[in-house]
C-alpha cells in the first residue's frame, strides 16, 4: 500500500523544493546586500572547491547535481570573475581540474557566514529533533529514487 499522504497541491510543493528555493533566494539577497557579485549557483561550485580544491569538472557535476553544460558555463563565468582557473590534468589532458584563486579563497569566510545566518533564519523555531528527522526522511526519499 502506498505511503503517499499528500494532496495534489502539497505534492507539487514538495517536489519542487519550495523551502530550498526560499533559502536560495534569501541567501542571494544577502550576497547582493553584501556587494558580492556572485550567484547561488556559482557559490555552490565554490563551496565544493573549498572542500576539495582541484577537482575535475566531472566531479563538480556529481557534487552539484548539474549536467556538463551547466558546469562548463558556471566555470566559464567563475573564470571571468577570476575566482577559478582551469588546469589540464597532468595524467590526462582531456580532464580539466578546477583550482581556486586567492580571491575566491578570501570569499569563503564571508559567504559561509552569510549561508549560516540564512540557515539559522530558516530553522528558527525548528527543533534539532525535527531537523534530524527531516534530514533522515529526505535522505531516504533520495536513496529510494537514486
Amino acid at each position: 500500500m502506498p505511503n503517499n499522504q499528500f494532496r495534489k497541491g502539497e505534492l507539487y510543493s514538495f517536489v519542487t523544493g519550495k523551502a530550498s528555493t526560499a533559502i536560495a533566494r534569501r541567501l542571494q539577497k544577502k550576497f547582493n546586500s553584501a556587494g558580492l557579485n556572485l550567484t547561488i549557483e556559482q557559490w555552490s561550485v565554490l563551496y565544493h572547491l573549498w572542500k576539495e580544491d582541484g577537482i575535475s569538472q566531472q566531479e563538480l557535476c556529481k557534487a552539484t547535481f548539474r549536467d556538463k553544460p551547466s558546469i562548463t558555463r558556471l566555470v566559464d563565468n567563475l573564470e571571468k570573475l577570476q575566482l577559478v582557473k582551469r588546469v589540464a590534468s597532468e595524467n590526462d589532458r582531456r580532464i580539466n581540474r578546477i583550482h581556486l584563486s586567492k580571491q575566491a579563497s578570501k570569499l569563503e569566510e564571508q559567504t559561509m557566514a552569510l549561508a549560516e545566518e540564512t540557515l539559522n533564519d530558516a530553522l528558527d523555531g525548528v527543533s534539532p529533533n525535527q531537523v534530524s528527522l527531516c534530514k533522515e526522511v529526505l535522505q531516504k526519499v533520495y536513496d529510494n529514487l537514486k
